[in-house]
């Protein structure tokens, strides 16, 4: 079988093709056909050697996958061949995950894995295997951010900054939900594709800097009832004053790398009575229910439509970096 190895991080030509025996499940392990891996902001790190944890030289990369059971160690009675299955990412003990940083990941064609049920998670059966890759992070943060505290609702207002494969999701259960959804972008061709999957409003904050205005004259002057934050610091005074009073801010993301003066945040949210709530995956059990609510709504998650090849890996890979895609970059490791 073939993997791909990080033998040094010095970015994404770093990543090693290599051919290996084929891995033989032990007791209470099970081998997995790995059909598609999608990335993450993570995998990124971890290839650039910016990850903020000491890395191994040589570990596989990449978190996310899915795939099929195809062969059963000895004692393995609550999986089967032919079950089709993700990673669970949030393993008790790792908020953050082990998989592609702290152990080898899954950036390979066959893997074993313990016949956890807290490791691996059976998938919606109407979702390909590219589509289900998508699952264990972005996925399953965007269901985090929506269904907490206060589930979103039929008649919310959701305001979702950016494109990304978090984004997207919460796009897609936001209107699964019967919500309204304002998203933002840099880009008209991103906000475009945006409103093809059924986004009701979008806004270019590159010609609309001052984006909470814009969010105040279409809800009318009442704001938004769940702001998805990604920028951070740079964003999150905007969010604050672009909810509602009372309304929720969902601290998902950092990405924005403006210096910002956040002095007045503390008096800001106080006035405007806003429920600030930082988001983190969470484990098996809301991996379960979220698989439950794809399947009951249908949903199918939106892939970036250029094709990776697994032998095209590190292409997917600085793809990703560059910001081009909308939703999720999936590398397709074997056909469906």
């Amino acid at each position: 079988m073939r993997e791909y190895r990080l033998n040094e991080f010095q970015g994404f030509e770093s990543l090693a093709l290599t051919e290996i025996p084929t891995p033989t499940p032990g007791p209470s392990q099970v081998l997995v056909k790995i059909h598609a891996v999608s990335l993450q902001q993570r995998d990124l790190m971890v290839a650039k050697g910016k990850y903020p944890k000491p890395l191994q030289p040589g570990i596989v990369p990449v978190s996310d996958m899915a795939g099929e059971i195809v062969a059963l160690g000895s004692g393995v009675a609550n999986f089967s061949v032919g079950e089709r299955v993700c990673a669970n990412f949030a393993m008790p003990g790792f908020p953050f995950g082990d998989l592609g940083a702290e152990i080898d990941g899954v950036l390979c064609e066959f893997k074993v894995f313990d016949a956890d049920p807290q490791r691996l998670v059976r998938f919606p059966a109407h979702l390909t295997y590219a589509e289900a890759s998508t699952l264990p992070c972005a996925a399953l943060t965007a269901y985090a951010a929506l269904y907490g505290p206060v589930p979103v609702k039929s008649g919310d207002v959701v305001l979702v900054q950016g494109t990304s494969g978090v984004s997207v999701f919460v796009l897609q259960f936001a209107l699964a939900a019967g919500a309204t959804v304002i998203m933002t972008s840099s880009s008209d061709e991103k906000l475009a594709i945006t409103q093809a999957l059924g986004a009701q409003h979008g806004i270019n904050y590159v010609k609309t800097p001052n984006w909470e205005d814009e969010v105040m004259k279409i809800t009318n002057g009442k704001g938004a009832d769940v702001v998805i934050d990604i920028g951070g610091a740079s964003t999150l005074i905007q969010s604050v004053n672009a909810c509602k009073v009372g309304g929720w801010v969902q601290l998902v993301g950092v990405i924005g790398h403006a210096a910002t003066d956040l002095s007045a945040l503390p008096l800001l949210a106080i006035l405007r009575n806003t429920c600030m709530r930082g988001v983190l995956i969470g484990g098996v059990e809301r991996f379960n229910a979220m698989n439950a609510h794809i399947a009951a709504t249908a949903l199918r998650p939106y892939v970036d439509p250029k094709p990776f090849a697994f032998g095209d890996a590190p292409a997917a890979f600085r793809y990703m970096d560059s910001r081009a895609h909308v939703g999720k970059v999936v590398v397709r490791v074997a056909e469906d």
